[in-house]
This record gives structure tokens, sequence and C-alpha cells, in this order.
């Protein structure tokens, strides 16, 4: 159990890995150096234990008894033995912290092209003190000022965004006037939310300079005046660098632990490592809050910071890295205090966001079912199809539209518009027009009937559609299941699954969930009931999982989450992870996911059909079909937000292996509604 405090600093004391080392002496480590770089080749393992085992200060006192002693520049030397990653690794160990951040500044403005999220990283991140020490470092090294190079290689509200951050005059009294909290969040939300266009000055004035406590109490107000969270609007209402800097300073002045454990995973997942992005974080955090961002690692992703670096860097890279990151957290088994009080935290955020659902297909203005009608029989007549046609006609139209057209084709042409598609498309594009052009319901069965016919079982399928389906779309859909197979899906689901996990889905087929704001008395009592059932055996454990998580309504759920975390001093997450096991475990971690942000659950469900060898089409068509209409402009946001990639792209180039024509590539993007 602990005491949460919700006005203080998540992090009061910054801790570090890398300290000062006892019994330090530069001259012998300057010998030790020496002696391991001279003659052929180097002892590079000497070399790494060495630098990562000395803070920066008492490195810079090693550089200068080397060159007392050996009359010979320490980092020309170390550049000249050591290759690649590594040499990259150690030499930037050996800069001081403002000379570093001069140089990966530098590094990101020269040439040609710009590393907009270098900048965005470093700017955003560091505090006044960082800022004016980076500012002389590169005025020192370069000969240039640093706000001249910035104004010439960026521009717009970016450009003016990052100017006032090289000032480094946030304020840092640590006082705040509550009269002016409120005046800042109702200003926010007037340039923004309640206004056509936005003000986006008001947005860099109050984000650029109000101090860290200050703008949290803002945030926390915001969101009462909008029923949307900061980054919610950010997103809404700015694009391209501009919003992925505000979003990276609001989210460090919410948690920079956070922030640089998410940076940290997406330099590290996928195919490739953005070893820049590592080398920067590894080394800059190192001394100040490395352990809190391997705390915060470990609460979101399930993972050792660790343990990703080892599976993901090899040879004398890793070990030097490894030795900077300190520690393997998935040997401690336990959850930290301070990420207890992060969970605590993301789930008050949660409950507190009223998220404002956007789709990407409307109805279309001056809509002529007749006229549609007669296109798409033309579009179909005669030698070949005009898919264009088709295309652009099934995906600018809403799904009450198209069961207009349905019914006008028939009405017309005395012909079945599903039947004459079938037989003139093929292959995924048929897929996909064809769930288009299905009733939600309609296509919302189909799906559940694909996930279980045949051999195997498409468990992920299941969860993911009952999980996300409200009530109303549940009764609908087992409704539209019975008139087309002559069968109840519940009776279908029972036939093709067994044990606890038939029991969720069955429980969840019911369309049964509570509706309805939370209740505070009774979600203590369900998260004292879910933090007792971890001490039960497994069988009862599950069960009083399943007779909460899958009947009351997701504010109520968000609620006992949170007040999960103080009965337990653990996240809900990390407990089903660990305790559970399978689909069972699948299931319940689907049904959190959806209940902190279901947008983001989608967003994941996406990247994880496109990324690696091949396509899951299936799961690709059912995410793009079916949410097209309700959230699918806010699982947009989240992909680029979580993959860096927007999703507009990923699709460009996830499918075009064995779509030789381009028509589905082309309908999955009108499906998407542009690029972000």
């Amino acid at each position: 159990m602990f005491e949460i405090d919700l006005n203080c600093s998540l992090f009061q004391v910054f801790r570090g890995t890398i300290a000062d080392a006892s019994d330090f002496d530069p001259t012998a480590d300057a010998e030790a150096l020496y002696n391991a770089m001279k003659g052929i080749g180097s002892d590079k393992e000497a070399i790494l234990d060495l630098v990562t085992s000395r803070s920066n200060a008492q490195r810079q006192e090693v550089i200068a008894a080397y060159k007392s002693n050996f009359g010979q520049d320490l980092i020309d030397d170390l550049k000249y033995e050591l290759t690649g990653k590594f040499e990259r690794l150690i030499v930037s160990l050996m800069r001081t912290p403002a000379y570093h951040d001069a140089k990966e500044i530098h590094d990101a403005i020269k040439g040609t092209g710009t590393n907009e999220r270098c900048l965005i990283e470093v700017l955003a991140s560091r505090n006044n003190k960082q800022i004016h020490d980076m500012v002389a470092a590169y005025k020192d090294a370069y000969g240039r000022d640093l706000e001249e190079d910035v104004i010439a290689d960026t521009s717009g509200h970016f450009k003016k965004m990052l100017v006032v951050l090289l000032q480094g005059t946030r304020d840092e009294s640590g006082v705040v006037d509550a009269d002016l909290v409120q005046q800042d969040a109702q200003d926010l939300y007037a340039a923004g939310e309640e206004q056509w266009g936005t003000d986006e000055a008001k947005f860099i004035m109050i984000l650029g300079n109000r101090s860290v406590t200050h703008l949290r109490m803002v945030f926390d107000e915001y969101e009462k005046i909008a029923e949307m969270s900061i980054e919610d609007s950010i997103k809404n209402e700015l694009s391209g660098d501009f919003e992925r800097l505000m979003l990276a300073v609001v989210q460090c002045i919410r948690s920079i632990p956070m922030f640089f454990a998410k940076r940290l995973y997406k330099s590290m997942k996928g195919l490739g490592t953005a070893d820049n992005t590592l080398i920067r974080i590894m080394i800059s955090r190192s001394e100040i809050d490395m352990l809190d961002i391997r705390e915060c690692f470990r609460l979101r992703y399930e993972k050792s910071l660790y343990n990703m670096i080892k599976d993901d860097t090899s040879g004398d890279y890793k070990r030097t890295l490894l030795n900077l990151c300190g520690g393997d957290d998935d040997l401690a088994g336990e959850f930290f205090p301070e990420a207890a009080q992060i969970a605590y935290k993301m789930w008050e955020l949660s409950a507190m966001t009223r998220v404002q659902l956007r789709p990407t297909v409307r109805p279309a203005s001056n809509f002529d079912p007749a006229a549609d009608a007669q296109a798409l029989r033309k579009a179909m007549k005669g030698f070949g199809t005009d898919e264009d046609a088709i295309i652009d006609i099934v995906a600018r139209r809403s799904n009450a539209q198209r069961q207009e057209i349905r019914q006008a084709f028939k009405s017309l042409l005395g012909r079945d518009l599903m039947k004459d598609l079938k037989s003139e498309l093929s292959k995924n594009l048929e897929r996909l027009i064809i769930g288009l052009m299905l009733t939600p319901a309609e296509f919302d069965a189909k799906m559940m009937r694909k996930a279980m016919e045949g051999a195997g079982t498409d468990e992920h399928a299941l969860i993911e559609i009952l999980v996300t389906r409200s009530n109303q779309e549940i009764h609908a859909m087992n409704a539209a299941y019975q008139d087309a197979y002559k069968k109840s899906l519940e009776d279908a689901v029972q036939s093709d699954t067994s044990g606890h996990f038939c029991r969720i889905l069955v429980s969840l087929v019911q369309g049964a969930r509570e509706e309805g704001p939370a209740d505070v008395e009774r979600a203590n009592a369900d998260a004292q009931e879910l933090a007792d059932a971890c001490n039960a055996d497994s069988d009862d454990m599950v069960m009083k999982f399943m007779s909460i998580l899958c009947t009351r309504s997701f504010p109520h759920l968000r609620k006992v989450f949170q007040e999960f975390v103080k009965c337990s001093n653990k996240d809900i997450e990390q407990i089903i992870k660990k305790e559970m096991s399978g689909d069972v475990k699948n299931a319940f971690y689907a049904i959190v996911c959806s209940v902190k942000n279901q947008p983001s659950y989608f967003a994941d469900r996406l990247y994880k059909a496109m990324k690696g060898l091949g396509t899951d089409d299936r799961a690709l068509i059912r995410i793009m079909v079916s949410r097209s209409e309700i959230d699918l402009f806010n699982i947009r946001k989240e992909f680029k937000e979580t993959h860096d990639d927007s999703l507009h792209e990923f699709i460009q180039v996830e499918t075009m292996i064995g779509d030789t024509s381009g028509d589905y590539r082309k309908t999955l993007l009108i499906l998407c509604g542009g690029e972000d």
C-alpha cells in the first residue's frame, strides 16, 4: 500500500546508474587506457569497463591526465583505435553533457535535411541550465550561434517554439498561482477547442514558459474544462513537427523518465535500431534518471530495458550500453513504488479524459443512390471492370448510404449488388469492398464466423470484436449471426472454444456490460476483490477477474484499475501478464487496454497486423472497415505517436507485396483518410 500525493512530482529525486568511482586516480586511469590501446589491436573490454565506471566529471580529469602524461589527445586516440557504433558510444561518453548535446544538435541540422526528432527530444527535455550550457558549448565548438542556425534550418510555428525553448527561461521558481492556473487552462481551451482554427501563439507562450508544477495543474484544469486531455487537443488542433514538439513538451512536463522510456522503445522496436537515438539517451540520462527510466520502461512494455538492449544489440557496443543501463529489472520480479505512482496517475488521466471520437469516412454530400447504383453497374458490365469507379463510390460513402445503394441497385436493375461485386472483384480488394457493403452487424457476424470456421481458430479476432463492441453492437451482431448462419453466436463460440476462455467470450457475447459512470464506493470494493483474488488459486482468480472485467462499465473499470494500484502496489496489466497465460491472458489484457485507451489498442492491433514478414490482411480489413466511421482518425493519431510512422505511410509500404494493381492499397488509404 502507498500514499498518493497527486500534487507532488512523480519523481522527487533523479537517480542515475553512473556515479563517481571511489578511490579514483585519473593518472592511473590514463595509463590503463594508454596500455589498452598501445601495440597491435586494443583491449576494448578494458576501455569500456573503465569508461562506464567513471562519472563524466571524472572522465574529464582522465582526459587531462592523459594529455599531461602522454602528450596525446585521448579522444583522438579512441577514435583511431575503435570503430563503428562502439567508437561513437565511447567517444560520446568522453564529452561533457553540454558538448555532447551541442554536437547532437549540430549533427541534426547540418547538411541537407534536418533530424527534427533529435531537436525535439533534446530541447523539450532539458532544463534551463542544461540549455544555457549547450548554447555556450555550441558557440565554442562551432563558432556559430545556435539560435541562428535553428532559425535557418526550420520554419513556421515549429521554429518559433524551438526558439522559445532555446532561451532557457522556463519558470523554475516552484511558485504556483491558482488564479493563473485557471486562466491558462481557459486560454488554452479558447485558443483551440473552443474556436474555429487554432491560436498557436497562445500554446507556445504557455507551454514554453510556465513551470512544470504549474503546467501539471493547468493540464488537470484543462481536462475539466475541455473534457479531453491536453494531448488529445494538441492532436486535434496541430500537425506535423509542431504537433510532435508540443506533445513532447507535454510528455516531459508529465514525466521526463516516461518520455525517454518511450523514445528508447521506439529506437529498438521493429527491424533495425535507431542507434543515434539509443546512444544519445543512454549517455545523457545515465547520471540523471536512468533508474527511473528503467522503471517506466518496464511498467509500459512489460520487459526490462536491459533485456531489450541485450536482444537488439551485439558485441562491445552491447556490453557498454548494458553497463550504462546498470541492471536487469526483470530479475527483481517486483513492481517499483515509483512505477506504481506513475500507474496510478496514468489511470487517473484515463478516467478524466473524454476523447472526442472522430471518423475518417462521413456521409457524402449531394448523395444520389440511384446515380451511384447506375455508375456501379456501368463499372461492372462488359469486358473488364472499372475498379477505380467502384472504389471511389464505395469507399467515399457512409455505411448507411451504401445500404441505400444496395437497395437502389436491386430496385432499378433487378440485380444483387453483392453478387455482382463478388463476381467482378477478387482477393483482398473483393474482401474489403464486400466488407464495406455489409452493415456493421453483418460484417461483425461474418468476421466472427471467419474466426471460427475451418481447422484453426483466430482467438485474437474473437477477443478484438467482443471486447470493443458496445452492448447494442453485440446484440445486433448476435441477430445478424443467427439470420446468416441459422445458429446462435453463443452456441458457435461454445463449440469452438473451451475452458475459462470460452466462459469469458460467452459472458461478453451476452452484451450485458453495465453502462454509466463509475460508482466510487463500489469501485473501491471491486479493486480490493481483485487484489485479494491475486492470492487465490488460478481458477478462482480468473473467475473473479471475469465477474468484474466482463460486466462493469468502462468508466467504472478505469476507477477500479486506479484503486487497484493503491490496494496492491501493482498495475492491473502487470498482474494479468504475470499471473495468467494463453487466451485468458490475452482476453483480459485486451479489456484493460480498451478501457485505458481504445484507439491506442486498435493502433497496436494494426501495427501487429502489418509488421514483420507478411500482412494479416483479415485483421487489417476488419479494423479499417469497422472503425472508419467511428474513431479511425483517433487511431491514426495514436499510431503516429506510438510508432513514429503514419498509418497512411505504413499501409502504403506494407501492402505493396501481393497487391500488384494497387487497388486494395488505394481503398485502404481512402479509408485511412490522409497522411499525418
